[in-house]
């Protein structure tokens, strides 16, 4: 298993293909992910992306695109370990907490920017 296995999950209002251009937009990479380089694996277009991802940790990231209702359920994967071992459990535990703060942050970042104030069951 890997040390860091993060996975989260956000509905937002929007298409699968409109999140599917901006996880496709390589520009947008380092500003997710700042200390991980991505290599796309398999590009699954408006059903989502895996990457094998290297940097500050090494292993494989996804992002499900599942059309659920008027939306998209928003899955997001990261299953990577740290160059070295981590020292202690809380060093750990601090950094799996700050990936997963940070994956929520990405998706509802983007729930912001792509629905414009829509709510569910209203059309846009």
């Amino acid at each position: 298993m890997p040390a860091v296995d993060v996975v989260d999950e956000t509905f937002l209002v929007v298409p699968p293909a409109a999140l599917a251009a901006v996880f496709s937009d390589r520009a947008n990479w380092p500003r997710f992910w700042p200390d991980l380089r991505l290599s796309v694996y398999v590009d699954r277009g408006d059903a989502g992306i895996r990457w094998t991802v290297q940097g500050a940790l090494t292993g494989t990231m996804e992002v499900w695109l599942e059309p659920v209702l008027d939306g998209t359920l928003l899955h997001y994967f990261l299953r990577a370990d740290p160059p070295a071992p981590f020292r202690r459990p809380k060093d750990q535990l601090a950094a799996i907490r700050s990936r997963q703060v940070a994956a929520k942050s990405v998706a509802l970042d983007l729930k912001l920017l792509l629905e414009a104030g829509r709510a569910p069951g209203i059309a846009p």
